[in-house]
């Protein structure tokens, strides 16, 4: 690949075209609707092609790195001149959730084509600039960087569930906010934290430092850290207890917002975890494993059981996203390669299967303007090809072989009974919920007879939702049937994410205290004859 700011165009491309927006008349809505979509597709077309290509197979470290000096913060410590540094990378995790990230920006630009009437050109700069904040936090390697661009995507998302959501939006745009800001306030501290120990908010600087021993962290100052970086990333899954901003969220969201909140801003958070707590904080990450899963099940079994109960639909989809997510993070804390690989897995499928079930939603609400399953029945009398497509994402959701949920699941199950058979046997439980829930509410609203007047007369999809349901549904497939082409590049850094947990020993750990000091960080002294640094070198092998 040609060296260059491949990233920054990727990160900024729909920042230029959400400008470019603003030029154009608010009444000309036929433009602004194509020019949205012409700059997200590039920058999907763009995603795929740069990404793909360099990021090869069985790549270590990250690639396509840029690195600049940004901003002077003086000097700290020994050294003359410390600087916030716009430093972007990408690696196999990141690779595929840009993807994610780019593709479903154009399908929601497509399925709000008719919907939103009103503050269009808004609307969809809102979902370019939403676009620009999610890519960022998936490549920046600073953690600055990465604290700017998870505060910009609060923004969009904001806006979008508070002008175009239903009728309780507000209440539902300031909890999100309230929640999410929440736990930035706590990541910001853990951030602030780091660089006055190191010097430096780059990301890979503080990963060599702590694995090869130079800065070590004391139990309780890494429990603090690991704290309030996980509760700021267990908010935005979110894990059972922190839930519960997100059934309003999503109700009262449009069905854009829905798909992207679904789609990728929750997969910010596991996306945290595997990048920051458990590279930077793994004595901590496994001190807190067990009752991390604890919580997760707890997770796949509430959301799975209030989701069969719901008699609103949308709700309901929200509520299996809680149960979905839980698989997720157990398969990061079962500290197991092959459920780290099904965790990662499990996010992508996930965005794609539930972002496809609140497109279904949606297309529902646009027709009926409910989302009560007693005001549906009968449905596929009048819509055979939607009740049709609508089965299809189902059964992906609750993990029908050889469609994109089973893959993940099966993996996180698999890697988490080799570490642990009670936790993989009290999961199992959540896809046999999923089955549950989804079937039966599959069942009210498409079969049986037509008991509501108004449904008899509903058309079914129009081309535009065919090409939407349609794309969604191969995807679909090919991530079931052709899941080693997802797995073979995302297996190096999913590995490398369990490696990076290796530590040296550390000094104070074989002294006795004789005093009560406050606790801080031991800086180790360097090995005069070069054997940490070469044990270090070979942990981190090519990376």
């Amino acid at each position: 690949m040609p060296a260059g700011p491949l990233l920054s165009i990727l990160i900024f491309l729909p920042a230029f075209g959400a400008l470019a927006l603003l030029f154009l008349r608010s009444d000309d809505h036929e433009w602004i609707r194509r020019l949205a979509l012409s700059v997200s597709f590039a920058e999907f077309i763009l995603s795929l092609w740069w990404l793909l290509r360099g990021v090869p197979l069985g790549s270590t470290g990250y690639k396509l790195e840029e690195f600049h000096q940004w901003i002077s913060l003086g000097a700290h410590g020994g050294a003359a001149e410390t600087y916030i540094n716009y430093h972007l990378g990408a690696d196999g995790i990141s690779l595929f959730l840009v993807i994610l990230t780019t593709f479903l920006t154009v399908v929601s630009i497509l399925c709000s084509w008719n919907s939103i009437q009103k503050r269009v050109k808004e609307f969809f700069i809102m979902l370019l600039l939403l676009e620009v904040g999610v890519v960022g936090v998936f490549l920046s390697l600073d953690l600055f960087l990465f604290f700017l661009f998870w505060e910009v995507m609060l923004i969009p998302m904001y806006f979008l569930i508070g002008i175009w959501g239903h009728e309780r939006r507000i209440y539902a745009a300031i909890k999100f906010v309230l929640y999410t800001m929440a736990g930035s306030i706590l990541m910001l501290v853990g951030i602030l934290w780091l660089y006055n120990a190191t010097g430096t908010f780059d990301l890979p600087t503080i990963q060599n430092l702590l694995q090869s021993g130079t800065l070590a962290l004391a139990p309780r100052t890494e429990t603090l850290l690991f704290l309030a970086f996980f509760v700021a990333f267990a908010i935005k899954v979110p894990l059972f207890p922190f839930h519960t901003w997100l059934p309003d969220a999503h109700v009262e969201a449009p069905t854009a917002g829905s798909v992207m909140l679904a789609g990728v801003l929750l997969k910010m958070g596991t996306y945290g975890m595997i990048r920051f707590c458990l590279p930077l904080f793994p004595d901590a990450s496994k001190k807190f494993a067990t009752a991390i899963a604890v919580l997760a099940i707890i997770g796949i079994i509430y959301g799975a059981l209030v989701a069969m109960v719901q008699p609103n639909l949308k709700k309901l989809v929200a509520y299996s996203s809680v149960s979905h997510l839980g698989f997720v993070v157990l398969g990061i804390f079962a500290f197991h390669a092959i459920s780290m690989q099904g965790a990662v897995f499990q996010m992508l499928a996930h965005g794609i299967s539930t972002g496809g079930l609140f497109l279904l939603v949606g297309m529902l609400y646009d027709r009926r303007h409910t989302f009560e399953i007693s005001q549906f029945g009968g449905l596929a009398t009048p819509m055979p090809r939607l009740a049709a497509l609508f089965l299809f994402v189902a059964l992906s959701s609750l993990g029908l072989p050889m469609l994109n949920g089973f893959v993940g699941e099966f993996l996180i199950l698999l890697g988490t009974y080799q570490v642990h058979w009670g936790w993989a046997a009290w999961a199992a439980l959540g896809v046999i919920l999923s089955a549950c829930y989804l079937l039966w509410s599959y069942q009210r609203v498409f079969y049986g007879d037509v008991t509501v007047e108004k449904n008899k007369a509903l058309p079914d999809v129009s081309m535009r939702e065919r090409v939407i349901l349609a794309t969604t549904a191969v995807i679909i497939l090919w991530m079931g049937i052709g899941s080693t082409f997802i797995t073979a590049r995302t297996a190096t850094a999913s590995q490398s994410a369990l490696d990076q947990m290796a530590r040296p020993p550390r000094a104070f750990e074989a002294a006795t205290p004789t005093s009560s000091q406050p606790d801080r960080t031991a800086v180790v002294p360097q090995d005069p004859s070069g054997t940490a640094k070469q044990n270090s070198l070979e942990r981190l092998g090519t990376r």
